[in-house]
């Protein structure tokens, strides 16, 4: 009797567990893998535990995947450019004919990308990388980018980390500034496309916990403006209360592609940039990325993401083009 209640409890739950495929099993933490230069080293064939390529003398490659879910990546002098994501343990990035890694290592010092080689039995072979400092990789910090914030450690070390973690740990210290009130934090990066006669190169607004509003945007030919206005705390937390009204925090992580007319997009200039909206309200915070956001030449919705989303970008961008506050 005992054995037969286990059985059919196995068999629901693994009923339960197929049913759910869109669900990943662990999530990769993307910030060990943002901002950090990687270094190829060698290939493995993982079924024989056989190195069958190795980084030698004449063979460079190096990735860096960047804060706004680009990347850029070198191969024996060619430089190259896309967009990635992650969902779950896989990693989504154009490298050869290998579009989608799964993350089987990853720390401080190494990451692992494992994948199936086409056309070979679907052998897994593995691509081992280290870190490396960021003047020993061959890529240039852009000229829209801030430089290295260094942050001071405990016994006085010091640990270089990209200015926009740096905004970001601040963000997620989420400080009670009254007794019963929430801690609010928005962050409005990226979407649109890289290209035209002016493109644009930076596009940002904050709006904090105090109801500062900051806009930041650059483009190739125009200098970084920063623009600042204010709103109460009444209607910022409105504002807030309208964000779980449209269920922001129900939305899923990532949006991506799903068709082929989307997919060949991406191939395209002007070159889509992918859109975050990250957003804190007291102890829940969560990020959204959608990799194609708003419309080009062909008026297109490459992606199927909820409708909502674009009522609480509209919002943000109303209340970012209000007139400066007077310092």
């Amino acid at each position: 009797m005992h054995k037969a209640l286990f059985f059919c409890s196995f068999l629901l739950a693994a009923s339960y567990l197929t049913a759910q495929p869109n669900q990943p099993f662990f999530q990769i933490d993307d910030r060990k893998l943002i901002g950090v230069k990687w270094k190829y080293t060698y290939a493995l064939h993982v079924k024989s535990n056989t190195i069958v390529h190795q980084a030698e003398t004449g063979y460079d490659y190096f990735i860096h995947f960047r804060y706004d879910y680009s990347y850029e990546q070198y191969l024996n002098g060619n430089f190259s450019r896309g967009t990635w994501s992650i969902n779950g343990d896989a990693l989504f990035y154009a490298f050869k004919n290998i579009r989608k890694f799964t993350v089987a290592t990853i720390n401080n010092t190494s990451l692992v990308l494992e994948f199936a080689q086409p056309n070979t039995n679907n052998d897994v072979y593995q691509y081992h990388f280290v870190a490396v400092e960021a003047k020993d990789a061959p890529f240039v910090r852009q000229p829209n980018e801030l430089p290295e914030v260094v942050v001071k450690g405990k016994r006085n070390r010091e640990a270089k980390r990209p200015w926009w973690v740096s905004l970001k740990k601040q963000s997620e210290k989420q400080p009670q500034t009254a007794k019963n009130e929430q801690y609010i934090s928005v962050e409005l990066v990226g979407g649109g496309y890289y290209g035209g006669i002016d493109p644009v190169m930076r596009d940002i607004i904050y709006i904090k916990n105090d109801g500062r509003i900051i806009k930041e945007y650059q483009s190739k030919s125009h200098p970084l403006t920063v623009t600042r206005t204010n709103i109460s705390r009444k209607e910022l937390e409105e504002f807030a209360e309208y964000i779980l009204q449209q269920k922001y925090f129900g939305f899923e992580r990532v949006y991506d592609c799903d068709s082929p007319m989307c997919h060949k997009r991406k191939t395209y200039k002007p070159t889509p940039i992918p859109l975050r909206l990250a957003v804190t309200y007291g102890t829940r915070r969560k990020v959204v990325t959608v990799m194609i956001w708003g419309p080009d030449d062909y008026h297109e919705r490459y992606i199927n993401y909820p409708p909502a989303m674009d009522n609480i970008i509209d919002a943000i961008q109303r209340m970012a083009s209000r007139p400066p506050t007077r310092s």
